[in-house]
């Protein structure tokens, strides 16, 4: 192999280190490819905006839908894990030896308190009384009701009224039927010893025994008698287990709402947790990108490379010189050229057709390369020829841009 074009190759690669950037350009795709094929890698910086921009989005995309998709399954197993079932309350032993079947008759009738209640009907509604009081003591349960009912048509303000009719449904096992009357009782005389004690036996019997409880506890304390004491016996032990089991259960309820709470509180915690680390890892793996190329380097896209791509730039003597020329070649000249332009430039700006291993062969031009304060100064110049005045006293840069003006020109 030609020991110049090895030499070349080495400058090249040489070149390629220090300054990924000069791999951008489309022409050198094949050099890229072919790396590629035997397991090699490039920075970002070595692939032009649109090719790196999609092979990053291919294996960021996926492998961040990747993130999600893990995360979702992390958080739906921690949620499946830590869902409790619904608290679901077992039954209350109670003795229930006493109770009947709810009675499903016609209401039966009430009296009009609207009605004047004179003398005469107040006498003839406390005859009729006595005559249920005769018919219940032989046992005539029917025709008590109909005496009463008569004594309350007669007298619809008398609570005492109610309260015996409602004592008479307690004995023909009319719980509902009592506390409708006994209830009427408590509406006229709300202090009707007899009213709560009917009343509070007809809930029992029907199995309501907090309420139970309740009524006859104020009975007993208006006219304690012996029938609520021995009523009061069944009743409260059942009014007790009742009590605690809801104490019991809506103590657990409370417990259960809470730790489903703190559940929730925790989800959208680790949510947004999750979506800030997310966020940061987007925000670190787009600054890793944005920072890919290497600082120095001249302008037009990717850093270190030379305004708008290889053609006309380094590496390899690739024909076309620097892009866009410098029209009108560059004022002031340099040290050692005459004034009004560099030695050998046409007025159209840098010859197109230079030879670049001239200057790849050049160790000294490809040691000041690697020198930032070097590099900048033909950034600055390349960017707007007039800046060259201003580099021309810099006993680092002039001779630097005097010698490449130098090759430019066929010395």
């Amino acid at each position: 192999m030609d020991p110049v074009k090895l030499n070349q190759l080495k400058q090249f690669v040489e070149q390629c280190k220090s300054n990924p950037s000069i791999l951008s350009d489309p022409s050198l795709s094949f050099f890229r490819d072919y790396i590629e094929s035997l397991g090699g890698k490039f920075p970002p910086s070595a692939y032009g905006a649109g090719d790196y921009k999609a092979k990053s989005r291919v294996v960021d995309e996926s492998d961040d839908e990747i993130d999600d998709v893990e995360d979702d399954d992390n958080t739906k197993e921690e949620v499946e894990e830590e869902d409790e079932p619904e608290i679901v309350e077992s039954d209350i032993e109670l003795d229930e030896s006493d109770t009947v079947e709810p009675d499903n008759d016609e209401p039966q009738k009430m009296g009009d308190p609207s009605v004047e209640v004179t003398e005469e009907s107040r006498d003839a509604s406390q005859e009729s009384k006595a005559q249920a009081m005769e018919a219940i003591s032989e046992g005539k349960l029917e025709d008590a009701i109909e005496h009463l009912t008569k004594a309350i048509l007669l007298n619809p303000k008398s609570a005492i009224m109610y309260a015996t009719r409602a004592s008479v449904y307690i004995k023909m096992k009319k719980p509902n039927a009592a506390i409708r009357d006994a209830t009427a009782a408590l509406e006229i005389n709300p202090d009707s010893a007899k009213g709560y004690k009917s009343r509070g036996i007809a809930r029992a019997m029907l199995g309501q025994w907090e309420a139970a409880a309740k009524d006859l506890h104020v009975a007993s304390k208006l006219d304690y008698d012996e029938e609520i004491s021995a009523v009061l016996k069944k009743v409260e032990p059942n009014a007790h287990r009742i009590e605690e089991h809801r104490r019991k259960y809506d103590r657990m309820r409370k417990e259960h709402e809470d730790r489903k709470s703190e559940r929730e509180r925790q989800r959208r915690k680790a949510e947004a947790q999750a979506a800030y680390e997310k966020a940061k890892k987007q925000e670190e793996s787009s600054s890793s990108r944005r920072a890919g190329g290497m600082p120095g380097g001249f302008p037009g896209g990717m850093p270190g490379g030379f305004p708008g791509g290889m053609p006309g730039g380094f590496p390899g003597g690739m024909p076309g010189g620097f892009p866009g020329g410098m029209p009108g070649g560059m004022p002031g000249g340099f040290p050692g050229a005459g004034a009004g332009g560099m030695p050998g430039a046409a007025p159209g700006g840098m010859p197109g057709n230079m030879d670049y291993s001239k200057i790849l062969n050049d160790p000294e031009l490809m040691a000041a390369f690697k020198d930032p304060d070097v590099m900048a100064a033909l950034q600055d110049v390349m960017k707007n020829p007039a800046n060259l005045a201003k580099h021309q006293a810099n006993p680092k840069v002039a001779p630097i841009i005097a010698k490449m003006m130098g090759k430019f020109a066929g010395n």
